[in-house]
């Protein structure tokens, strides 16, 4: 699978570059970011802009990655899924309460936002 990661002082962005993402894909992509998580704990942003076709098991790792990123105290944030991607997934009820944003800019001001939130001790 490919893809690029771009890290920041409070999350990483991870830009998908496959076009088709299949089930397989999603398991390699699991494992990878829980690498990075024990590494270095950040929020993180995963970007669909290059994605066209999308396997509905990655909805199971969206959910997993929200429970554990929650527990962690850090942020998790859906960018650029194109609404037939949204279809794909089934995501029209499963999806509540996830931050999925249009943009990479707007996922970055929520994540940047929940941190201040967090060290204020506001709870989110």
């Amino acid at each position: 699978m490919n893809f690029k990661i771009d890290t920041k002082e409070v999350f990483h962005v991870i830009i998908i570059e496959e076009k088709d993402l299949s089930a397989n894909m999603a398991a390699e992509l699991e494992n990878f970011i829980a690498v990075e998580q024990q590494n270095n704990q950040l929020s993180l942003i995963l970007n669909f802009k290059n994605v066209a076709q999308i396997d509905p098991v990655f909805l199971n790792l969206f959910l997993k990655l929200k429970s554990t990123l929650s527990n962690q105290q850090k942020s998790f944030v859906v960018c650029e899924l194109s609404s037939d991607l949204q279809k794909q997934l089934g995501m029209d009820k499963e999806f509540e309460g996830f931050h999925l944003t249009p943009t990479e800019s707007e996922a970055w001001d929520i994540v940047q936002m929940e941190e201040i939130e967090r060290e204020l001790g506001l709870d989110i």
